[in-house]
């Protein structure tokens, strides 16, 4: 008799949940056979583009001291996870830790695909100082295109290391403003549902949305027929209001 299979809810893995939380019986006659590369990864955030940086080598995971790590460093840590840009670096954000550090600093020219393709030099680490080991946090890979300037257009989630459009079947400008915020363009101007046209958008769950998650954790393989246009004010008008205010005062 052969073994039972599993599915696996990748929306799950991707909020960061573990596998065994994410697995249900099925009845498929199709198992999945992987191969991992990992090479970082980030603990005890809220998703996997959040937490405590970790560097596998020689079979073993290691931190990383604030001190040998800067912000070209971290741009190459969010593009090898698949996340957006580096939001906040800083140390102690997610828990002390006492395993080994890392054994050098990492000297990247922040274009690299991956860390470990980075030079590092230095002397060897035994430890991280109290609070020293870094804990970074990426921003949610999201953006818009196809609109007159980089703060209007069509809604795309970057998902498994691939830009998609997505579909939220009920999402009002209130909703919409934390994407226009995270892409510092202002406020929420305009937010409907299209058509699509030669793509299969995937689909955001909007209660996920609602409760404070990213886009990225709330969105799911299932197609849909729609998809989402979103209209900020653009930074511009945010200056513009700025300025009048302080007239008025």
């Amino acid at each position: 008799m052969s073994a039972s299979l599993w599915k696996i809810k990748l929306d799950c893995v991707w909020s960061g949940s573990t596998l065994r939380e994410c697995a249900t019986p099925d009845n498929s006659y199709t198992a999945l056979i992987l191969t991992c590369l990992d090479s970082v990864r980030l603990l005890n955030g809220s998703s996997l583009c959040s937490g405590r940086l970790e560097v596998k080598s020689n079979q073993s995971w290691s931190s990383v001291c604030e001190a040998d790590f800067d912000q070209q460093d971290a741009e190459v840590v969010c593009r090898e996870l698949g996340c957006g840009p580096p939001s906040v670096l800083q140390g102690a954000l997610y828990g002390e830790v006492e395993a080994l550090a890392w054994s050098k600093e990492f000297q990247c020219g922040g274009h690299e695909s991956a860390l470990l393709d980075c030079r590092s030099s230095g002397s060897a680490r035994n430890s991280c100082s109290p609070g020293k080991a870094v804990g970074l946090t990426c921003s949610d890979p999201v953006r818009l295109v196809g609109g007159a300037s980089r703060c209007s257009g069509t809604l795309e989630v970057n998902y498994m290391r691939q830009w998609s459009p997505v579909d939220v079947s009920d999402w009002s400008l209130k909703g919409a403003a934390s994407v226009c915020a995270h892409l510092d363009c202002g406020s929420a101007v305009s937010v409907r549902r299209t058509k699509a046209t030669g793509f299969y958008p995937l689909t955001v769950r909007s209660d996920c949305v609602k409760s404070g998650s990213a886009l990225r954790t709330c969105t799911t393989f299932m197609s849909s027929s729609f998809m989402i246009k979103l209209n900020c004010t653009g930074k511009h008008i945010i200056s513009i209001q700025i300025i009048f205010f302080m007239w008025i005062e």
